[in-house]
């Protein structure tokens, strides 16, 4: 519908009545949040409030015609280092925008990554302030001033994703694009104890990105709960125009066993921490036992070594290669420590690039030999939270603690989900979860119990990030507590449901060893209502279990009690003539249990 009479809190807590259409009500009541809190320097760019409403007019007309927008009126807060069509791409530098070597003023085209959140309903407000070109953690490098913490006075933002990141902790952006090479997607997230999702490299198209390190940059999401930073991250995700980066594999693994195995920190290795966070950080590996997982220790120096590659190593190269031509020339508005940094990069000769790409290669093996057996790692997202007069004095060396933990995740290939975990030194504090490349929903799966977004603690599985899965209806041994159960872990399922099938199906007791039932259609009617599960599961997980199927049974359309059919077992009517039929007791636990 195109408008609808509304009485409902918005944004900044307001209750907002009147005919608007829903994303009006939204963008009104963005804009209204941003004159409540006056932080212009949050923005490079801010959208005049009648052109934002045009654009949730449109919103509010697609949906009048039926279209189905997942975004509708929430606002965008986009990182000025990623083009928004029509408006200029700074990087946290004017003279960059107007650069005379022939770079237009504004951006021809929106970034790939930013029109999938656009078209799914989506309002930009503008474009945020950063630490210049993207280079730092902590959000003061940049001409358009330091980004404040949103509520700390004195304390700093957090970078390079500050304004994103603040604009979305202050409740004027429902979703801030951010983007992260060394941690400028998590560390603000941890600052103000909102969700930051960095996923696999290369899952995210970054055409339409300013790089800064091409091989590692990441667009990422700020929001403040976990249900919407993962939506706009497989909204992004999907979006494909020129054949870069990469794709979900077929045989991704979809669900987080309810007892995962997650890896922490050796005390030495926590160190880096000041006193309230490393505190804060054991009551956080308190509450991952408590959601059932197992907690391990492992050696994770490896990849605090590996993370100093990044700035004191030879892959600074890459930063020179981005952007280190035009800060040669001297722009005035350049920042001088962002400046030093990436012009050492031009410095770099081709056989050190070389050998610490191999340094490299040698730390992701190391690094996967230490989380041998475990599905995730936890980590402190960053070690204290310093003023902004702390940064002035020591921008280099702030900085680099700041990036302890966050520094090497991209270089190894992790994907990275930053929660907020509680409170130290009188601010938020944060962790991340980190998963192998492409296990993000993984990731995902434990934020979600940490967070207990699906309520007294029943939040076995996050939101589904992974597109393209399946529905496996089980009826048998591989229900949860059944001795095949282990199977449908081991591939990487995510139980969804308990379901009844319709009254179409005959159950009976195979003679097979461990004990299993065959699910046989009889006609509606003809036999009984049989209890069972549906779990999902990547297409190749599913291919993998059809092949390792045995004899007599097979996968086929199977109805439920509702109508809806799914893929689920059954078993030929031959190999059930002679079985025990099993039927009266309503499927098979119950059946275990009489007998």
């Amino acid at each position: 519908m195109s408008s609808v009479d509304v009485t409902r809190t918005d944004v900044t807590g307001a209750e907002v009545t009147g005919a608007d259409g829903v994303a009006t009500v939204r963008v009104r009541a963005a804009y209204a949040r941003l004159r409540e809190v006056d932080r212009p320097e949050v923005w490079t760019l801010l959208l005049p409030e009648a052109d934002a409403l045009a654009a949730a007019a449109d919103v509010d007309a697609r949906l009048a015609r039926g279209e189905d927008l997942p975004l509708a009126g929430r606002t965008l807060a986009v990182k000025d280092n990623v083009d928004v069509a029509g408006l200029p791409t700074t990087a946290g530098c004017p003279s960059y925008a107007t650069d005379p070597r022939g770079r237009p003023g504004a951006a021809p085209r929106t970034a790939p990554a930013v029109q999938a959140l656009v078209d799914a309903g989506g309002v930009v407000l503008g474009k945020t302030n950063l630490d210049q070109f993207a280079t730092g953690l902590v959000g003061t490098r940049s001409p358009y001033g330091a980004v404040r913490h949103a509520w700390l006075d004195g304390r700093v933002s957090g970078g390079s994703s500050s304004g994103s990141a603040v604009a979305v902790a202050l409740g004027v952006a429902d979703v801030g694009v951010g983007t992260d090479t060394a941690g400028s997607g998590r560390v603000p997230a941890a600052f103000h104890g909102i969700v930051g999702i960095k996923s696999t490299v290369g899952l995210v198209p970054t055409a339409g990105v300013v790089p800064a390190c091409p091989s590692y940059d990441v667009v990422t999401t700020f929001t403040r709960d976990l249900v919407t930073g993962v939506l706009a991250t497989r909204l992004m995700a999907a979006a494909r125009d020129d054949g870069t980066g990469r794709a979900w594999p077929t045989d991704v693994r979809v669900g987080l066993p309810d007892r995962p195995v997650v890896a922490v920190p050796r005390p030495e290795d926590l160190t880096p921490l000041v006193p309230a966070w490393r505190d804060a950080f054991a009551a956080a590996v308190a509450r991952v036992r408590g959601t059932g997982a197992v907690v391990v220790e492992v050696d994770v120096s490896g990849m605090l070594r590996a993370a100093r590659l990044l700035y004191d190593g030879a892959i600074v190269a890459e930063r020179y290669a981005a952007v280190g031509e035009f800060l040669a020339t001297s722009p005035p508005d350049a920042d001088p420590t962002v400046a030093s940094i990436v012009l050492a990069g031009g410095d770099v000769s081709a056989p050190d690039y070389v050998r610490d790409r191999m340094g490299l290669d040698a730390a992701r093996a190391d690094a996967e030999r230490v989380l041998a057996g475990c599905d995730l790692l936890l980590l402190p997202t960053t070690v204290e939270h310093p003023t902004i007069v702390e940064v002035e004095a020591e921008p280099v060396e702030v900085n680099r603690r700041l990036g302890t933990y966050t520094n090497f995740v991209n270089l190894l290939d992790l994907a990275a989900v930053a929660v907020p975990a509680g409170e130290a030194d009188g601010g938020p504090f944060g962790v991340t979860v980190l998963a192998r490349a492409f296990d993000d929903q993984l990731a995902v799966d434990l934020a979600a119990r940490l967070l207990d977004e699906g309520g007294a603690g029943d939040a076995r599985h996050g939101p589904l990030l992974v597109p393209g899965t399946v529905e496996l209806l089980v009826v048998g041994a591989h229900l949860r507590g059944q001795p095949l159960n282990g199977r449908l872990t081991d591939l990487g399922a995510r139980f969804e449901r308990d379901v009844v099938t319709s009254d179409a199906y005959r159950l009976v007791a195979l003679p097979t060893t461990p004990a299993r039932p065959g699910l046989v259609r009889v006609g509606p009617g003809a036999g009984a209502h049989i209890a069972g599960e549906v779990w999902r599961l990547s297409t190749g997980a599913l291919g993998r279990f059809l092949a390792a199927l045995p004899a007599p049974m097979y996968l086929g359309p199977v109805e439920l009690t509702d109508g809806e059919w799914v893929v689920g077992f059954g078993c030929s009517p031959e190999a059930a003539a002679g079985a025990h039929d099993v039927t009266a007791t309503g499927g098979w636990r119950a059946a275990l249990a009489l007998r």
